[in-house]
């Protein structure tokens, strides 16, 4: 969706256009539209009043903040001009993760006597004529740890990552190289080098390493080109990014649903919320907060048997349901259907593929309309403006049926035992019933519906949710009142430490967690 640009009741002076690597990224991350109108300085003409959370909202910093004074104590640095703005206290789970992430850094890192600090963080710089006898600023920064060698002849940024490394693309190569190379020029430096690690495993890979020759003939060949696509791009793409976009309340891309969560109480920071929120919080403040923040978990309890097996049956139908044959699945499983990314035990893969078979009796392209969409896994996105909310969804299929949406939520179960109250087991119901039954979806939704298929052994078992019937909107509402109204008034996110703790993913950052009984142990 591009039309509309820039979107109507911006303000702000485009003279000085700063774009950052991460807007570089993978792309299920950004939005090129917002990424752009922040690049150039453009906000909403009439705001919301700020209103800050009471804890550091940004896990990372702290770690920056340490890093600087660890290097400091080693090279005997000047210290830099200290940061504006009040310091906010850090969640106790934040404490933990910057003492780690400090640790992994020093493994990662030994002291080297040859580098410092940057005095100041490298900010690559250029001039250009628009026009009418007036020039705009370009400016390209790469949030990392910069230092440089005592004779100016070498730089090094270094890339924090939170868990995994991934593959940098050739875009964020080139322009992290220039900013090393020509940010805060340096006419001494010969030697440039770029390298990412893993804060939570102190594990690091190379992103550039070349002379500074070098690295302007790479951001020449590949990094201006993308440099230039992504000022001329003007594509909405709604989704995670909507999250912290100052321009999303006038976005004409975000679609609009006052009052979706039934909560009207706009006084709190804005968020962002989806079941899985609500869903942590309710287990222990501290959990959902620190899930929410993205920090590393526990494989042994996150990739637990049972939740992969879970996974790679989606994976699996997925797949099946975007070829363009739009043929419906059938029990023929092959022997090998489990995605490469997943490791299974005998016994579900085995479990997984009865359960697939099982699926062809209610596979969704029995009923869809032949040339309707279908939209596998969509992230929805949604702009509650009642609660100053920020509402996600992923839900696991949409099709169509009749001219109207359906929501299929797939889950698989070891045990035959039949669920009652579907809504309170499985959360993520009672928001698509809201989502339908309030005509948050585009087009005609009078015969939409919300579907459960539950995989047992036994068989199939497809739960029809009726939207618009009253005693269902009812059930609905209550569930989501329940989950969102305790979480929407927290602001300290205290941990409550009790028997769930063995079952947490993110207890390994929380300092008041509940001891594990001999015997019993949680891996890391």
């Amino acid at each position: 969706m591009t039309e509309n640009w820039p979107p109507d009741g911006l303000v702000g002076d485009s003279s000085t256009i700063t774009l950052r690597l991460s807007m570089f990224g993978p792309e299920q991350y950004l939005c090129p539209a917002s990424d752009l109108l922040r690049a150039r300085g453009l906000r909403p003409r009439v705001r919301s009043p700020w209103k800050p959370e009471a804890l550091e909202p940004f896990p990372n910093g702290p770690f920056m903040a340490a890093a600087d004074e660890l290097e400091r104590s080693v090279d005997e640095s000047p210290p830099r001009p200290p940061s504006r703005g009040r310091q906010r206290p850090l969640h106790d789970g934040v404490q933990q993760w910057t003492q780690h992430a400090l640790r992994m850094y020093r493994r990662a890192f030994p002291p080297d006597l040859e580098l410092r600090l940057a005095r100041q963080p490298w900010v690559y710089k250029h001039h250009q004529a628009t026009g009418h006898g007036q020039a705009a600023e370009y400016r390209i920064t790469a949030w990392g740890r910069c230092l440089e060698s005592t004779d100016g002849r070498r730089r090094e940024l270094r890339l924090p990552v939170v868990k995994h490394l991934r593959a940098r693309s050739d875009a964020e190569r080139a322009i992290a190289a220039l900013v090393v190379a020509e940010g805060n020029p340096d006419p001494r430096l010969e030697k440039v080098r770029v390298v990412q690690f893993a804060m939570f495993d102190g594990i690091t890979a190379p992103v550039f390493e070349g002379t500074r020759d070098e690295a302007l003939a790479l951001y020449r060949s590949i990094g201006a080109p993308a440099v230039r696509t992504l000022l001329s791009t003007h594509e909405y793409r709604p989704g995670t990014a909507c999250a912290s976009c100052a321009v999303a309340p006038v976005c004409p891309a975000l679609p609009k649903a006052e009052g979706l969560l039934g909560l009207v109480d706009r006084s709190r920071p804005r968020r962002s919320w989806s079941s899985t929120t609500g869903r942590g919080h309710r287990s222990c403040p501290a959990r959902g907060y620190l899930r929410g923040l993205r920090l590393p978990t526990d494989n042994s309890i996150e990739r637990g048997a049972a939740v992969e097996r879970g996974r790679a049956v989606q994976a699996f139908l997925t797949e099946r349901h975007e070829r363009k044959t739009r043929t419906p699945c059938t029990p023929e499983i092959p022997a090998e259907w489990v995605p490469e990314k997943y490791r299974l035990p005998d016994n579900e893969r085995r479990l997984g593929a009865e359960l697939l078979r099982h699926h062809a009796e209610v596979c969704p392209l029995l009923t869809a309309e032949p040339r309707s969409e279908i939209r596998t896994e969509p992230r929805l996105v949604f702009d509650d403006a009642a609660a100053d909310l920020m509402v996600m969804a992923d839900p696991d299929l949409l099709y169509q049926n009749e001219g109207s949406w359906v929501w299929r939520e797939t889950k698989t179960s070891a045990s035959d035992r039949p669920r009652r109250d579907v809504l309170t087991a499985y959360p993520q119901l009672a928001l698509a019933v809201q989502i339908i039954g309030s005509g948050a979806l585009s087009g005609p939704q009078g015969r939409g519906r919300v579907e459960l298929e539950l995989l047992r052994p036994g068989g199939a078992d497809l739960r029809i949710l009726d939207p618009f019937a009253p005693g269902t909107r009812a059930a609905a509402e209550a569930v989501l009142r329940e989950q969102v109204s305790g979480w929407h008034a927290e602001t300290l996110f205290e941990a409550v430490p009790g028997k769930e703790c063995a079952g947490c993913e993110v207890a390994q950052w929380c300092s008041v967690r509940q001891p594990q009984k001999a015997g019993a142990e949680v891996g890391s």
